[in-house]
């Protein structure tokens, strides 16, 4: 019986298929700096960041310095929130929660999805936010979706994941979750709901 329905942020949640592009554009535009220089810069730290390794505050200095610029960590902020959401998802979401508990599963650094949760007023939304940053692993290991079966109190036959990357559905997959890849390019939401009738 289904119990539980986990989603991926960036690219089912959100318009935008990952969410480090959209914050070096931010902070490239906002500081007026070359695009590239910043992602250079930016990536260097990107795994240690999504691995809960380092903190974008821990790194900031050092990104700042290979930027030859001082800019102000409130940039960060602006980046993190630069992201469109899909309104009909969310709209989908909040029918489902009447029926299911709702958790997200992500890749993602954990000031950015704290951020976009409480900014975007998304915090009531999911009853369990598991967060790679928070648990130093991603989708590729099995302990980021253990860790989501523990707070939700459910069993992975219990449970959906829906991802836009269809590599991240192989571990839950073989774990016993019922598995979604969501196109996002055709962005069907009928079909999901289909899918998700489906595997009542």
């Amino acid at each position: 019986m289904l119990k539980g329905i986990f989603f991926d942020f960036d690219g089912v949640i959100t318009l935008e298929k990952q969410g480090t592009p959209p914050m070096i554009a931010y902070i490239a535009e906002a500081t007026g700096l070359p695009a590239a220089a910043v992602e250079k810069a930016y990536r260097r730290h990107n795994r240690a960041l999504l691995m809960g390794e380092v903190t974008h505050e821990e790194m900031w200095q050092q990104f700042c310095e290979e930027l030859e610029t001082n800019i102000d960590y409130e940039i960060l902020r602006g980046a993190f929130l630069n992201i469109t959401l899909d309104q009909s998802m969310i709209a989908h979401i909040k029918e489902l929660k009447e029926k299911y508990l709702i958790g997200m599963i992500t890749d993602n650094k954990m000031d950015r999805i704290e951020t976009i949760l409480k900014e975007k007023g998304l915090e009531e939304l999911f009853d369990v936010v598991v967060i790679s940053a928070q648990v130093h692993c991603g989708k590729t290991e099995e302990k980021i979706f253990a860790e989501a079966l523990t707070r939700s109190g459910l069993e992975p036959g219990e449970c959906v994941f829906i991802d836009n990357t269809a590599q991240n559905l192989e571990v839950p997959g073989k774990m016993g979750f019922r598995t979604v890849y969501f196109d996002d390019e055709k962005r069907d939401l009928a079909e999901l709901c289909d899918i998700l009738k489906e595997a009542k």
